[in-house]
């Protein structure tokens, strides 16, 4: 049995409750998915199509918890816990505006975008009001995010993780009671998750507001500081966040069949991005600690996430390796889906222990505060993969051909910033 040191016990203590807020994160999601794969093919579809949107307009505003974190952090190291509030308000000010932006934006663009993604027939009334009820939780996802990055500031992982697993409990009931007892089906998706996620919002404003992080207007000056962060993480997101909408567009274009297994593919697959990124938060907040506190021990906390990232990345491997004949029934009995998910199984399970290395990585760069740099390298990154995607329809790939490409980002990822991390130092 492992002996567990003072750095793995720091951890494993950060870790942990940032795993469990991670990991329920995504059941808003993976329980729409579940419930909505029991509707049929084409309900699935058109969340497929409308969760690959969704990830588009919100996931890219991900900069607001990581520009939060090492910004209060470093304030309340500083200079105390007001100067740390400080930075907090300041947070859920832009989270504010940005996310009344973003819902606008939404919900005039549906019916254009949800053409965009390629959805045709029944799929497209189904993709186009779920997508316009989803969107009003907007401020609700960016006040999420940055109440997130406040409190792992704060070096206070338990509250978020408390926050997410009610809210997430509070979406599976009313996601039944919606889609089911009430006969709302796709809608009653939607609406579930919204109600849960303004929910987690309230909450948040809550607990925020006792502590002083809710404060008058500062006006635009102080944003600034995060907006040229938001900038460099913009680049990061959007190129991911583009090259997984094209996955979702190309899936949709090879079939109905191959979109909806798509949709239960990228939700395992996202699900399990999110707990190993438990890891990275650790990283965040361990190894910007440490450059202020006792800069050569830096490289050693990181070697030691790293083992930690790639040890993670191996147990999640053989769990899916384990779980081929039952996992993909949690989330649909469509023959022909699981069909097509068991065709692209292998490349599942086989990515990662490699994909665990690259989130630890980026924690430990944006701890670093190398944001441009990691702009950079997933820019690199998404062109790869986004190029071998748009082959996949005139050669015929198939499903398979979605998912290389989509692994084919995390090699360059894994090479790029390994390649950095040995060779430039850049910690």
């Amino acid at each position: 049995m492992m002996r567990l040191s003072a750095l793995d016990r720091e951890i494993v203590r950060l870790a942990l409750p940032a795993l469990g807020a991670l990991a329920v994160e995504p059941l808003v999601s993976m329980t729409d998915t579940a419930f909505v794969g029991r509707l049929g093919a084409e309900p699935l579809a058109a969340l497929g199509i409308t969760t690959a949107l969704l990830g588009l307009f919100f996931v890219v505003f991900n900069f607001l918890s990581y520009a939060t974190t090492p910004r209060v952090a470093r304030s309340l190291g500083e200079a105390g816990r007001e100067a740390a509030m400080e930075q907090a308000g300041y947070a859920l000010w832009l989270a504010l505006l940005l996310g009344v932006m973003a819902t606008v934006t939404l919900e005039l663009l549906t019916p254009w975008l949800v053409r965009l993604m390629g959805a045709r027939g029944a799929v497209y009334p189904l993709a186009l009001g779920y997508l316009r009820l989803r969107a009003l939780a907007g401020l609700a996802i960016l006040w999420l995010m940055a109440a997130h990055g406040v409190y792992r500031g704060l070096q206070d992982t338990r509250t978020p993780f408390w926050v997410a697993f009610w809210v997430n409990g509070a979406n599976v009931v009313l996601d039944y009671l919606f889609i089911f007892p009430l006969g709302m089906g796709l809608l009653g998706a939607a609406l579930a998750s919204v109600l849960a996620q303004s929910a987690g919002a309230v909450w948040f404003y809550l607990n925020l507001r006792r502590l002083g992080a809710v404060r008058p207007w500062p006006g635009p000056q102080p944003l600034l500081p995060f907006l040229r962060v938001g900038g460099e993480m913009l680049v990061r997101t959007f190129s991911l966040v583009a090259a997984i909408t094209l996955a979702a567009a190309v899936a949709a274009r090879v079939g109905t069949v191959a979109v909806a297994a798509h949709q239960v593919a990228w939700q395992i697959w996202f699900f399990i991005a999110m707990t190993v990124d438990a890891l990275a938060i650790a990283a965040q907040a361990l190894v910007a600690r440490y450059r202020g506190e006792n800069p050569g021990r830096v490289r050693q906390v990181a070697d030691r996430l790293l083992f930690w990232g790639l040890l993670v990345g191996f147990f999640i491997a053989a769990l899916l390796l384990a779980g081929r004949a039952w996992i993909p029934l949690v989330f649909t009995d469509d023959a022909a889906v699981l069909a097509a998910l068991w065709g692209i199984w292998p490349l599942l399970w086989a990515a990662q222990p490699l994909n665990a290395l690259v989130f630890v990585w980026d924690g430990i760069f944006m701890a670093a505060e190398r944001f441009r740099f990691l702009a950079a390298a997933m820019l690199a990154a998404a062109l790869a993969g986004a190029l071998e995607m748009l082959l996949v329809v005139p050669f015929g790939w198939g499903l398979a051909g979605v998912w290389w490409g989509m692994i084919l980002i995390n090699v360059v990822r894994a090479v790029t910033l390994g390649w950095a991390y040995v060779k430039l130092r850049l910690l």
